[in-house]
């Protein structure tokens, strides 16, 4: 009885039982991704999420341009995001990457290469990013905790002269990320509320 007992407490605490259990339901994942679109493109837009085995999944076809992802229930912070379809790959090829262990300017600099390459698609013209974070989504109000909204607009091989943007931080105001990349991309990141 004891070794039976042990057995189910080991398997209680396995990664793969204690990550199905942090799952939210779809529906929770839906209603909290959207929460990043603009309010007209929400009831359109497709949405990714998590399926019980921590994999990502398509949880609602969309019938607009913009595709949501809701948030990863194994990181911090909360964060859900929408996107413009044509970045699907691009995004993708990114989660696959990070899944590889590949993160940061490497995982930048690997898909960066690959579009110069032709090996990855990235649209020529102006795509946008909208990424909302927070401390969690609160279903009976139907919100982001404490949620910050932060827009990208992808522009690749944007320069600042081809832009007249500054390629330094300012809350509030734009400014150009990855200037002369295939992963360039305009930063626009309101002041955080006190």
């Amino acid at each position: 009885m004891k070794a039976v007992l042990i057995s189910l407490f080991a398997l209680a605490l396995s990664p793969s039982v204690a990550l199905a259990a942090e799952i939210p339901p779809a529906g929770d994942q839906i209603s909290a991704a959207i929460l990043a679109a603009p309010e007209d493109r929400r009831a359109g837009a497709a949405v990714l999420g998590y399926s019980a085995d921590g994999k990502i999944v398509t949880l609602r076809k969309g019938t607009n341009d913009l595709i949501c992802l809701a948030d990863d229930p194994t990181k911090d912070p909360f964060s859900v995001a929408c996107y413009h379809k044509d970045l699907e790959p691009f995004m993708a090829r990114g989660r696959e990457l990070e899944a590889q262990g590949v993160t940061g300017k490497v995982r930048h600099a690997t898909r960066a290469k690959e579009v110069e390459e032709g090996k990855l698609f990235m649209p020529h013209t102006g795509r946008t990013l909208y990424v909302l974070n927070g401390k969690g989504y609160d279903k009976a109000k139907g919100e982001i905790i404490d949620g910050y909204l932060r827009w990208v607009i992808y522009q690749p091989f944007a320069t600042t002269e081809s832009t007249g943007l500054t390629t330094s931080p300012s809350p509030g105001a734009p400014w150009l990320m990855y200037p002369g990349e295939a992963g360039a991309h305009i930063m626009i990141s309101p002041p955080k509320p006190e």
